[in-house]
C-alpha cells in the first residue's frame, strides 16, 4: 500500500468512514441545506496556539475533521490535556506540557504538515523542538525554508537529521526583522506563534493577512500578545512575559463554502449554506456571478444557485488574500467545464495543483494544461516562476469514470464531477477529503446525492 493510500485510509478511519472509496450516480442536482463551521486553517493553529498559554483555553466550532484529531493527537503526546464537552468544542490545558518521544510524534504527523507550527511554542515551553517529515496534499514542494530562516532570524539553532529536525534555542528567541519572500500563511503563521513570547519586537514584512490569520491575532491578543497589523503587509509583534488562555469561536470556513458553492454551480444545484459570511468571500463571489451563479445572501449564511441558464468564461489569477483562493479554483474548474467558451485559470501559489484535471479529463472535460503558464496574457498578479495555467473549453459532458482522490480540495472536485457527470463513478481515496470537509458524507445525503460506499 502506497503512502497517499495509507493516508487516505487513515484520515478516513479517524473521522469513522467505514470505507475509502464510494460509488456516485450522478446527474442530479444537489439542493437543500448544509452547514459549515470552523475553519480547518485557523482551528488547526489555534489548538497549537494553546501551547502558550499558562492557563487552559477553550476553542469553539471546532470542525469534526481529520485534521483536526491530528493536532489533537500531537498536543496529546505532548502533555497537553484535551476534553469535548460537547460538539465542537475543545478544552485545551497545557499545564503540563512535556517533550514527546519521535515515534510518538511521527505516529501522528505522517499525514499534516501542521508539526512544524509547533516549534515556537515548544521551544518557549521546553527549549527544543523535534519535527518529524512532514506530509500533507501533494500539490506542491511548500519548502519549510521559510519557517526555518524565520526561527535561526530568532535565535533557534536547527539540526538537520535523517529522522527530521531537531530544533533548540540556548539563549532563548529573540525579536527580530524578517522579510518574507513570498506572502506565506505558515511562515507568518511561525512568526507570530513564536514571536509573541520572544524577547524584544519583531517586524514582519510582507506577512500574509488571511482571514484566518487575522483570526488567529485575535486569539493571541486575548492571551495577552501585543501585536499590530500596519498597512502593506507589516505586522509588530511586541514580545511579552506570559500568556493566558483564551475563549474563542473559530472563523467559519470560508473554502468549504466555495467549495459547496461550486458543486451547486456545476449540479444545477441550489444549496444553502448556513454558516457562509459574505466578507471573507467576497472576491469568490464576484467570480461566481460572472460565471453565472446567483447567491442571496442572509444572516445565517448564503444560497447558492445557477442563476443563468448558459454559464459564461472567465479567466481567474489566483493570488494570497485578498485575492483569488488557489483553495477555489479546484471545485470552481469543475462548473467551469459546463460553462460556454474557453475559461483561463492561471496558478500562481502553487507549481502542482493542476494534476486533478486529469481525471476531469478522463470523464469527458476539454482541460489543457500548460505547465509553464501562459505568457503575454494581461494579468493583474505578477508571474511567478513556476505557475502553472489551464485552459478550459466547454461545455463538455461529463460520463462517470474511476478516479483516485489526489490531495484535498482536487478530491471534492472530483466529488463534485462525479454528481455532474452521467453515469457511474468509483471514487477511491476518499478519505483524504475528510482531512478539511467536515461530515462531507452525511452532507451529501442530506442534499439528495445518489452515492453507497463501495465494498
Amino acid at each position: 500500500m502506497n503512502s497517499l493510500v495509507q493516508d487516505a485510509a487513515a484520515a478516513g478511519a479517524r473521522v469513522g468512514l467505514k470505507s475509502d472509496e464510494i460509488v456516485i450516480r450522478g446527474g442530479k442536482p444537489l439542493v437543500g441545506r448544509i452547514e459549515v463551521r470552523g475553519a480547518k486553517n485557523l482551528a488547526t493553529k489555534a489548538m497549537v496556539a494553546a501551547l502558550l498559554g499558562d492557563t487552559p483555553s477553550i476553542l469553539k466550532d471546532v470542525p469534526d475533521i481529520s485534521d483536526v484529531k491530528v493536532v489533537r493527537g500531537l498536543l496529546e503526546v505532548h502533555g497537553v490535556r484535551v476534553t469535548d464537552p460537547a460538539r465542537g468544542e475543545l478544552i485545551l490545558d497545557p499545564s503540563r506540557v512535556e517533550t514527546a518521544h519521535f515515534a510518538e510524534i511521527d505516529a501522528h504527523a505522517g499525514s499534516s504538515r501542521i508539526p512544524i507550527l509547533f516549534c515556537g511554542p515548544l521551544l518557549h515551553k521546553l527549549g527544543e523542538a523535534f519535527i518529524p517529515d512532514l506530509g500533507g496534499c501533494r500539490i506542491g514542494d511548500r519548502p519549510i525554508d521559510f519557517h526555518l530562516d524565520a526561527l535561526r532570524a530568532m535565535g533557534a539553532v536547527v539540526d538537520k537529521q535523517v529522522s527530521g529536525i531537531h530544533i533548540t534555542a540556548p539563549n532563548g528567541l529573540k525579536g527580530a526583522n524578517i522579510e518574507l519572500p513570498y506572502p506565506s500563511v505558515g511562515a507568518t503563521e511561525q512568526v507570530l506563534l513564536s514571536s509573541v513570547l520572544a524577547e524584544g519586537t519583531t517586524e514582519l514584512r510582507n506577512a500574509a493577512i488571511e482571514p484566518e490569520i487575522m483570526d488567529l491575532i485575535a486569539i493571541l491578543q486575548k492571551m495577552g500578545a501585543i501585536v499590530t497589523v500596519e498597512p502593506s503587509r507589516t505586522i509588530f509583534i511586541e514580545g511579552v512575559k506570559s500568556l493566558r488562555g483564551y475563549t474563542h469561536r473559530a472563523i467559519n470556513d470560508r473554502n468549504e463554502a466555495a467549495s459547496w458553492a461550486s458543486a451547486a454551480l456545476a449540479t444545477n444545484g441550489d444549496i444553502f449554506v448556513e454558516g457562509a459570511k459574505q466578507q471573507e468571500l467576497m472576491t469568490f463571489l464576484n467570480v461566481f456571478r460572472k460565471v453565472g451563479g446567483g447567491f442571496d445572501i442572509q444572516e445565517d449564511g448564503i444560497r447558492f444557485y445557477r442563476e443563468l441558464e448558459v454559464l459564461k468564461p472567465v479567466v481567474i489569477e489566483t493570488d494570497v488574500h485578498p485575492g483569488f483562493m488557489t483553495d477555489w479554483q479546484q471545485p470552481l474548474v469543475v462548473a467551469l467545464t459546463q460553462a460556454e467558451g474557453q475559461s483561463v485559470v492561471h496558478e500562481t501559489v502553487y507549481e502542482n495543483r493542476f494534476g486533478f484535471t486529469d481525471a476531469l479529463n478522463e470523464m469527458g472535460a476539454d482541460i489543457v494544461v500548460h505547465k509553464e503558464g501562459i505568457p503575454g496574457h494581461d494579468r493583474r498578479v505578477a508571474r511567478r516562476p513556476f505557475e502553472q495555467a489551464a485552459v478550459i473549453t466547454g461545455p463538455t459532458k461529463l460520463h462517470g469514470a474511476n478516479v483516485r482522490v489526489p490531495d484535498l480540495r482536487g478530491g471534492f472536485s472530483h466529488l463534485i464531477a462525479a454528481l455532474t457527470a452521467e453515469g457511474e463513478s468509483h471514487i477511491t481515496n476518499v478519505g483524504i477529503i475528510s482531512r478539511g470537509y467536515e461530515h462531507f458524507i452525511p452532507k451529501l445525503r442530506k442534499l439528495g446525492a445518489d452515492f453507497d460506499f463501495a465494498g
